[in-house]
């Protein structure tokens, strides 16, 4: 897929990998695509019960913080500097 953004054509590769870097899954989407949207995509259709997953802040929507925490997942995602209020990071002791 080739897609076309300010930078001229580029592919985008939206990976989710374990702990080591292996990759679990992958899409290729054109340079067009928001990433937070194809994660959402990706995350939905993954198994999360109880994984901690990672990301920067370009992944902190409420739609992608819903579906970890319907997957009860723990987001380790630090918020938004114009988020209304911070999300609270949640620890493998604290509950859902």
């Amino acid at each position: 897929m080739i897609g076309r953004s300010r930078g001229g054509l580029s592919t985008k590769i939206h990976a989710i990998v374990d702990a080591l870097g292996n990759p679990l899954r992958f899409d290729l989407t054109g340079g067009e695509a928001h990433d937070s949207v194809q994660s959402f995509n990706i995350l939905k259709s993954t198994k999360l019960t109880r994984k901690q997953v990672l990301a920067d802040r370009a992944y902190d929507t409420n739609a992608i913080r819903a579906i970890l925490k319907e997957q009860q997942a723990i987001p380790v995602i630090p918020g938004k500097k114009n988020r209304r209020m911070t999300p609270k990071l949640l620890s493998f002791g604290d509950s859902l």
